[in-house]
């Protein structure tokens, strides 16, 4: 396979993505590539819920294999918010909202372990479905900490990193994310 969709408007999943696979594919194209103009609304249960329904109707509307991933934040203190981490604080999605949320929510809470969850899947025009799951352990830390990626990233301490996603480079980041184990695993699975 040579060609593949991002299933996704969101420019900085999208870059992560490119930075991710670009030594696999000949050709990597977002959506707007495409002209692809389509709002997919997330409302499965579970990340692979909304994964497959992304990646299934962009490959239906493009007639190429589609990849599409859907990832959250699962803190343990609060079961979540999971599958409804970018819309946390409500519509529309605002990152520095979702932050304040969390903060506010676990002020004075010792427990702020906190794991990075993602689910991606590669649908194919024939209905061949290939799905992964990738994950990275943290907690959330008391206030934001550095400038540097997107969401939840300021206030993810990352075990591995021994540092917030947002202090991190984007390498740094992308060499431990939970996007990154998903994509590695997927790559494993239809290479």
């Amino acid at each position: 396979m040579n060609e593949i969709i991002i299933a996704s408007n969101n420019k900085h999943k999208i870059e992560e993505i490119k930075a991710i696979l670009k030594d696999r594919f000949d050709h990597i194209y977002s959506l707007s590539d495409k002209g692809i103009d389509v709002e997919i609304e997330e409302d499965g249960d579970t990340f692979y819920e909304n994964a497959l329904k992304k990646a299934r109707e962009v490959s239906r509307l493009s007639g190429s294999p589609a990849l599409a991933d859907d990832s959250g934040l699962i803190v343990e203190h609060l079961g979540g918010p999971g599958v409804y981490s970018a819309r946390f604080a409500g519509y529309p999605c605002d990152h520095e909202k979702n932050n304040d949320l969390l903060l506010r929510k676990l002020k004075g809470i010792e427990n702020r372990k906190a794991r990075f969850v993602c689910c991606v899947v590669v649908y194919y025009p024939n209905g061949k479905i290939v799905k992964a799951k990738g994950e990275t352990l943290g907690e959330i830390t008391l206030e934001r900490r550095g400038s540097g990626g997107f969401g939840y990233d300021p206030i993810f301490y990352s075990y591995d990193l021994k540092k917030t996603f947002g202090e991190a480079t984007p390498q740094e980041k992308n060499s431990v994310s939970h996007r990154k184990r998903a994509l590695e695993q997927l790559l494993s699975l239809i290479v």
